[in-house]
This record gives structure tokens, C-alpha cells and sequence, in this order.
């Protein structure tokens, strides 16, 4: 049984360490082969730990539920943030883990205990004025097969709220073993979502005349031939690279933040804030949740429910223009408090 040593709570990873957890630690180097920087932090925790035990003259092997749930609690009441509880948690739950596997407690007493509740963050979303920035945004340097396609990609990632896996995913053509295609005729794009459930988002009509100016230039890749007698899937593909294959998610994301940096935007760009600037932009204009929900593909309106957080100043402001009570004062304190980025009308997505 190792000595009950009494140590102060944010003592080093170093200080008089428990054998049990010298012994881990080795364990997980050598064993687990875990990163150096990891280590370090598991030993970190360990410690806290270890001191916690001593000062309930505790040795590590007797530790109970109770004792990790009053624990996590004064983390909890000295300020530490929900992520780090539960990355903390984490590290002792592997520890004792361990020590069950080989005998050594009867019962894992981290098992049961979660850590607080997190916030759920925000979606980011771009406010209307810089995704319409960006949507209209010439490179007049790129390529023009580049450029065309680049603007498709930003065009229908706005205008359609699709997932970035989903965009790659379509076709230039309808097909029947095809996971998802536009149907410019019909202005529809078919795709497959999470839980290969399939929905048909409507085209927009800038999106439609980015798509026919790309669709144009795509079937003039020189490589495209080529590519079709070698992987027929891929070069089926509505967005390609230069060798005539399907575009990767990855590419996507490259070429999104370097787009977004000459267009002048602040902020990193990626597909997944387009959609969440769909999402919320479609809300702001229609009020409709349940519409969101559909084009967005949501299994759940909760899921879909985060969008009303996004813009609260826009509400604040539909109050102050159509509430009796608003109407009666001359000017709300909000409207002074907006900057007046935040007091344009948001345009309807088309």
C-alpha cells in the first residue's frame, strides 16, 4: 500500500510522486507510447490528485465516488472551465482504470462522475455583409477555370447550406449510383447527408449562374478524359482539380481560407461557417425554423435551434421597429449601441 503523502493541491507533477503513479506514468510512455507533452500533463493531474487523497488522508487505492464528486466540485467553485474538469476527470478515470486491471481497487470510483455541463458554443457565422462580400468576390489574377469553379464552390456553400463532405459528393449529372448531383433544369441540388439520408436543396439563382460559367470550364480540363478511363466515380465529379479527379473536403478548405483572405474578410473562412451563415441568414429573413431545419438536413429542430442565438441585436432590433412600446421612444439605446455594420438589413438569400 503506498504512504499517504500531504502535498498542496497545484504542487509539480514532481513532488514527492505516489509509487502508483511513477508506476503509470512509466506505463504510459513506454507502453501506451503516449506523446512526452501528454505525459506531462497526465502527471500534472496525477498529482492534484495524489494531493487531494493526502488531504483527506486518503491513500490513492481508497479514493470513493464521493471524494472525486467533492473534488471535481471545488474545481468547479474555484473557476476551472467544464473542458478542463472533464479533461482532468479523464486522466484520473485511465488511472484508475489501470490500477482495476491489475487488482489493485475493487472499482473504478471516477467511472460514474461527469464533469459540469459546458456551454454549447455558437455556430461562427459571417454577418451578411461579408459573405456577400466574399460570394462576390473576382480574382482577377486566377486562373479562369480556377476562378470559376472557386466561385461555384463559395456560391453553393452559401446558397445551399451544404456540408463540405456533401458538396464534394455531388456529381455534375444526375446518375443513378450517384451520391448526389444539381439538376440545373430544376434548380435542385440531391445530396446525401448524415445517416445517408438523402434531401433536395433549392438553387439559387446566383449559385445557378456560378454553376453553368464553372460547368462551362469544367468539361474543358484537358486531364478529363484521361481521368474517366481511370476512376469513372471521380471524374464524374461537379468539382475536380487539374488532373480531372473529384475535389477533397481538404482542398476545399484551402482554398476557401486563402479566398477569404483576398477578399478582405478578418476571419478564417471555412466551408462548415458558410453553412452557418446560410442557416442563420435564411432565419434572420424567413422566421421559419422549420424550414431551416429541412434545408439544413437536421434529424432534430434542436439542432437547429443554436441559429436563434446567433443574432440576438437583429431581433432586438425587428422590436424596436414593430413594437408599440418600441415605436413610442424616439431612438433605442440598442440602435446607439449597434455598430452600424450590425444595423443593415440582411439581404434574402436567392
Amino acid at each position: 500500500m503506498p504512504s499517504v503523502v500531504t502535498t498542496d493541491p497545484d504542487a509539480g507533477p514532481d513532488a514527492d510522486r505516489d509509487p502508483w503513479i511513477e508506476a503509470y506514468l512509466a506505463h504510459v510512455r513506454v507502453e501506451r507510447r503516449l506523446a512526452e507533452r501528454t505525459v506531462e500533463l497526465y502527471a500534472t493531474h496525477l498529482a492534484a490528485l495524489q494531493a487531494r487523497a493526502a488531504e483527506s488522508k486518503l491513500a490513492l487505492t481508497q479514493v470513493q465516488p464521493a471524494n472525486i464528486r467533492r473534488w471535481m466540485a471545488q474545481m468547479h467553485g474555484a473557476g476551472h472551465a467544464p473542458r478542463g474538469i472533464a479533461l482532468v476527470l479523464s486522466c484520473w478515470r485511465s488511472f484508475y482504470r489501470w490500477l482495476g486491471q491489475g487488482g489493485h481497487v475493487p472499482a473504478n470510483p471516477v467511472q460514474d462522475v461527469k464533469a459540469p455541463k459546458a456551454a454549447r458554443p455558437l455556430p461562427k457565422a459571417l454577418g451578411v455583409d461579408d459573405a456577400v462580400r466574399l460570394a462576390d468576390h473576382v480574382d482577377a489574377d486566377a486562373d479562369p477555370w480556377t476562378e470559376a469553379r472557386d466561385h461555384a464552390i463559395v456560391e453553393l456553400l452559401y446558397g445551399c447550406g451544404l456540408r463540405v463532405g456533401e458538396l464534394v459528393g455531388l456529381d455534375a449529372r444526375p446518375a443513378k449510383d450517384a451520391r448526389g448531383w444539381i439538376d440545373l433544369d430544376t434548380l435542385e441540388a440531391s445530396v446525401l447527408g448524415k445517416g445517408s439520408k438523402r434531401r433536395s436543396v433549392p438553387i439559387g439563382t446566383k449559385a445557378a449562374e456560378a454553376l453553368r460559367a464553372w460547368l462551362a470550364c469544367r468539361d474543358s480540363c484537358a486531364a478529363l478524359p484521361e481521368a474517366a478511363q481511370r476512376d469513372p466515380a471521380g471524374a464524374a465529379a461537379l468539382f475536380i482539380g487539374p488532373k480531372g479527379m473529384r475535389l477533397t473536403a481538404q482542398a476545399v478548405w484551402k482554398l476557401l481560407r486563402a479566398r477569404g483572405a483576398r477578399a478582405g474578410l478578418s476571419a478564417p473562412v471555412h466551408p462548415h461557417m458558410l453553412r452557418h451563415s446560410f442557416a442563420s441568414h435564411v432565419l434572420q429573413s424567413s422566421g421559419d425554423l422549420r424550414a431551416v431545419q429541412e434545408l439544413l438536413g437536421h434529424a432534430s429542430i434542436a439542432t437547429t435551434q443554436v441559429y436563434t442565438r446567433l443574432d440576438f441585436q437583429h431581433l432586438a432590433k425587428a422590436y424596436d421597429a414593430a413594437h408599440p412600446r418600441a415605436k413610442a421612444r424616439p431612438e433605442s439605446p440598442r440602435a446607439k449601441a449597434r455598430p452600424e455594420s450590425a444595423q443593415s438589413k440582411p439581404e434574402k438569400d436567392t
